[in-house]
């Protein structure tokens, strides 16, 4: 194990509704949604009509830039509804689940046994070439390009994130086959990061034909963008692969027993939520599915696909995101406040600048909500204000404007191909200028791609 990184930079959101670590539904949807807009990077085009039957792991969606590339079925049963939007924009695929799931057989291999070219034909076949995404860019990977190194996170420090040992430590043996076939597919082999405080308990300790890194920080030390520039940042003309750990687990399967199986356990979480705990289910379930959670308040909620940070609104009638192992709950914050900020005594709201006396209590949790407590003004000048929260070796403020300007060769120098929007997701949240910083950044990316592609 390579020494403890401790970085000091950093953010815990202190808010309410952290799941409990239990079971409490088991969830056979009947209706599954794939949806082609999740992939970054994929241009969709169909392989199935409505009324085709479709198995666990058949190919539902190929790019048609890379046709080798598909993303397959979660679920056994037919298509019900191909769901398109304005100008015939694929939306989704909706499938009708079966009650008995019946799954493809790729059949079983040892992937110690397999060359690195035979294991990326078994990975693409089955559909599961979309767990792997690229740096720089956050696009779906390039099966022809061999990267520099692959990286994934065994743990995660977003606001009420799933808890990675309750739900993949069962699947070790799957992780462990995973890791043991994407190791042959690049230079510098697979470098796994573990929460230092847990090194010694953790199963993932134990994983072998890797590289173990430990963090030790508040949030994003567990985001696998932050341990990249910590560990080995990413220079021009360098590529680098991430994968999660259900992308990991989804790949073992698929080689220990010859079946696409996506199920996993989701936490259902956030202030609104009703009994905080965590279901198993496929990704593309309807929220509708998971109702129950929150109850018949007539209060507005905002459903988000992920972490308060960087999650997708979905709303009531949404599905689950393919890449999501949480669901988090929250109120609208649609109300004004009465001299707002001006109030001293503001308890039940939290600040990272001491405004309120809220940081007298800091092991309080907080019911918050969507209210962003003001509008989009001028930028703040001060680099080191956003910096405070972010431990990579960029200038954040200088990089958002560069992206702004269209500048590509400022983007360049001040760390676009380190980043992904979700890297500055606490930058977003602790900004007083209350701009959309990763929605500026993503708009930057999409211009490298074009530009530079």
């Amino acid at each position: 194990m390579s020494q403890n990184i401790v970085l000091k930079k950093g953010l815990d959101l202190p808010i309410k509704g952290e799941a409990g670590l239990y079971v409490s539904r088991t969830i056979s949807p009947a209706v599954v949604a794939v949806q082609p807009g999740e992939f970054k990077g994929f241009l969709p085009r169909l392989l199935v009509r409505e009324g085709d039957s479709v198995l666990c792991g058949s190919p539902v969606l190929a790019d048609k830039n890379n046709p080798g590339i598909l993303v397959c079925a979660p679920v056994s049963g037919k298509v019900k509804e191909i769901v398109r939007g304005d100008k015939r924009k694929l939306l989704a695929v909706l499938i009708e689940s079966s009650d008995e799931q019946e799954y493809l057989d790729f059949g079983k291999k040892n992937p110690d046994a397999l060359s690195a070219e035979e294991i990326k034909e078994a990975v693409l076949a089955a559909g599961l070439w979309p767990w792997l995404i690229q740096r720089p860019y956050g696009i779906l990977a390039d099966p022809c390009k061999r990267p520099r190194s692959i990286f994934c996170s065994a743990f995660d420090t977003a606001p009420l994130a799933a808890d990675c040992e309750f739900c993949w430590s069962d699947k070790l043996k799957a992780v462990q086959a995973g890791i043991n076939a994407l190791s042959k597919l690049s230079e510098g082999g697979v470098h796994v990061s573990l929460d230092a405080d847990k090194r010694f308990s953790s199963a993932f300790g134990r994983l072998e034909n890797c590289i173990l890194h430990s963090f030790k920080g508040k949030h994003p030390a567990g985001t696998v963008g932050m341990q990249i520039a910590n560990i080995c940042p990413i220079r021009k003309d360098e590529t680098v692969w991430t994968i999660s750990l259900a992308g990991l687990a989804a790949i073992g399967e698929l080689f220990l027993s010859g079946k696409v199986n996506l199920r996993r356990k989701v936490a259902v979480c956030g202030p609104m939520a009703i009994e905080p705990s965590y279901v198993e289910t496929v990704p593309g379930t309807p929220v509708s599915c998971l109702a129950e959670f929150v109850g018949n308040t007539d209060e507005p909620v905002r459903y988000v696909s992920g972490n308060v940070l960087t999650g997708k609104n979905i709303g009531k009638d949404g599905y689950i995101g393919f890449f999501d192992s949480q669901l988090t709950l929250l109120r609208e914050g649609n109300e004004r406040e009465i001299l707002g900020w001006i109030r001293p005594l503001r308890f039940r709201q939290f600040s990272t600048d001491h405004c309120y006396f809220s940081w007298l209590t800091p092991w309080r949790k907080y019911d918050m909500d969507t209210n962003t407590h003001g509008g989009v003004r001028a930028f703040l000048m001060n680099d080191s204000y956003y910096s405070k929260v972010l431990p990579m070796d960029i200038y954040p403020i200088y990089l958002v404007k560069a992206c702004l300007a269209g500048d590509i060769e400022k983007m360049e120098q001040f760390g676009i191909y380190e980043v992904l929007p979700e890297d500055l997701a606490l930058c977003e949240y602790i900004d007083p200028s209350k701009n959309d910083l990763q929605d500026i950044v993503a708009k930057g990316i999409d211009l490298m791609l074009k530009e530079m592609a």
